[in-house]
């Protein structure tokens, strides 16, 4: 990394979702693997709160320049960019994340859920493409594909919303829905959240249940079936946890899975995977693991 000081320590098995996991193909692992660990030195240079905004800028840029191959300053954005060159893909989702991360440090409030989605656009949206050009799928699948990585960005913002607030004094919840709500960002510092903000969150969640339900065909639609059924899980663990923050405060409670609810869900998934006709995968799959 850049600045090694700016580094968080958290790695991809740290993550609310699977990021690479066992179920994908080894021969794509380590390439998603660099793209994370790219993603998460830029994540932990925005979001670190000491460093000044220009120094995080720069250090963005540093990894912009990388990524372009203007200079070899990052080596996390070194390592992926020759992972573009040998597999000869797009730049661009690598890209579109600096530009997410610019926005966090410059960025603080977001008008309304068209501005938010837009900024999903370039934070999540990228994430999910990556990982279907590293596996060679096809860009029909991108629609879907942008509906659930920006399902599961909402839901991220949502269970960290006062910890965002406290420590950088970043707000992804709309404005208009504070607006709408009679009551600030500033209620995001209380112990528990109030009735009107628990109105917006679970209206947020509402609304993210949406793009779930838009993202539930993305599995069927991929052709590797090993990422179908990683995707699989991922649309179950973010469908009972949209549900929990339609019901639970994340002020004052648990909204996060333990490893053991993560894990329950996630063979429930597989079961049903296998169950609604892919089992066609399931010897694919078993036969990697020998």
């Amino acid at each position: 990394m850049i600045t090694p000081e700016l580094g968080s320590g958290k790695g991809h098995r740290d993550e609310n979702f699977p990021v690479a996991s066992l179920l994908i193909h080894p021969r794509h692992r380590a390439a998603i693997i660099t793209f994370y660990r790219f993603a998460r030195a830029a994540d932990d240079v925005a979001d670190h709160a000491t460093a000044s905004a220009d120094q995080k800028l720069h250090l963005l840029d540093h990894m912009r320049r990388t990524i372009r191959g203007e200079a070899d300053a990052s080596p996390e954005a070194l390592a992926l960019r020759r992972v573009h060159e040998a597999k000869t893909l797009s730049q661009q989702h690598a890209l579109d994340l600096l530009e997410a991360f610019s926005r966090d440090v410059t960025k603080l409030r977001y008008r309304d859920w068209d501005d938010l989605m837009d900024y999903c656009s370039v934070s999540a949206m990228p994430v999910g493409r990556f990982v279907l050009d590293v596996h060679g799928e096809a860009r029909s699948t991108w629609p879907a594909s942008d509906a659930l990585c920006a399902a599961l960005q909402i839901i991220n913002h949502l269970q960290d919303c006062a910890k965002d607030y406290r420590a950088l004094n970043r707000v992804y919840i709309p404005t208009s829905a504070f607006a709408a709500a009679g009551i600030g960002p500033e209620a995001l510092n209380e112990k528990a959240g109030s009735p009107q903000l628990r109105g917006i969150v679970s209206g947020l969640a509402g609304l993210t249940w949406d793009l779930l339900s838009r993202s539930r065909i993305f599995a069927s639609q991929i052709h590797d079936r090993r990422l179908a059924l990683e995707v699989s899980v991922i649309q179950s663990l973010a469908e009972d946890l949209v549900q929990r923050l339609m019901r639970r405060d994340p002020l004052s409670m648990r909204v996060h899975h333990s490893k053991m609810e993560a894990l329950a869900l996630g063979l429930s998934a597989a079961m049903r995977f296998f169950a609604n006709g892919r089992a066609n995968g399931k010897s694919e799959i078993a036969e990697e693991r020998r």
